[in-house]
């Protein structure tokens, strides 16, 4: 649904739960493949979230059997798309891993400020987008839809928003589901952020 303020439509929030990928990085977590279809379960039936995160592409053994779990049952219920999968820039890598489990959606992991994508990949914003692109349209070809993670895009927007607004008006073409705006180390307000 919508709502409408002062003439104007804004569109339904979607909330993405990332308890069984992001939940995981914390200390002593870690969940059996049982325990992340329990989980999964309640966030997709009783919360009713709209879409959960629940594995990195290519950790291990255990995170594939975990997710592998996930993902049957979510495509038995007809609800296979709204189980997502964190993915890297790495062309078909990623993507052959999640479609080897099932998997319907990758979340590619793409560097959403200059400083990450410089001091991290250390490589050029053209060279970036173009693995981006690349990725996208690998998993694409596998049967994966592809959604852009701009992670520290909060640190870009202050520090860096030419490179930010570069890359989303480079990312135009991909044929990428939704662009993604994470506040990746909790640095913005609400009120920071506009359209």
């Amino acid at each position: 649904g919508c709502t409408f303020r002062e003439g104007r439509v804004l569109q339904m929030v979607e909330v993405m739960d990332t308890t069984l990928r992001d939940g995981e990085q914390m200390r002593d977590v870690s969940y059996t493949p049982n325990e992340k279809l329990s989980i999964a379960q309640i966030l997709l039936e009783e919360a009713r979230v709209d879409r959960i995160e629940v594995a990195s592409a290519g950790v291990s053994e255990g995170e594939h059997a975990g997710a592998k779990l996930v993902v049957e049952w979510a495509v038995s219920h007809g609800i296979g798309e709204r189980v997502e999968i964190l993915g890297f820039t790495d062309g078909a890598l990623s993507a052959g891993w999640i479609a080897d489990l099932g998997g319907k959606v990758m979340n590619v992991l793409a560097q959403g400020s200059l400083n990450h994508l410089t001091n991290q990949l250390r490589k050029t914003p053209e060279q970036h987008l173009k693995d981006i692109d690349e990725t996208v349209r690998q998993a694409n070809l596998v049967g994966v839809g592809c959604n852009i993670y701009l992670e520290d895009w909060s640190n870009g927007m202050l520090n860096s928003p030419d490179y930010v607004f570069a890359l989303i008006h480079g990312l135009a073409d991909t044929p990428a589901l939704r662009v993604m705006l994470p506040d990746t180390l909790g640095i913005l307000a609400p009120q920071m952020v506009s359209e």
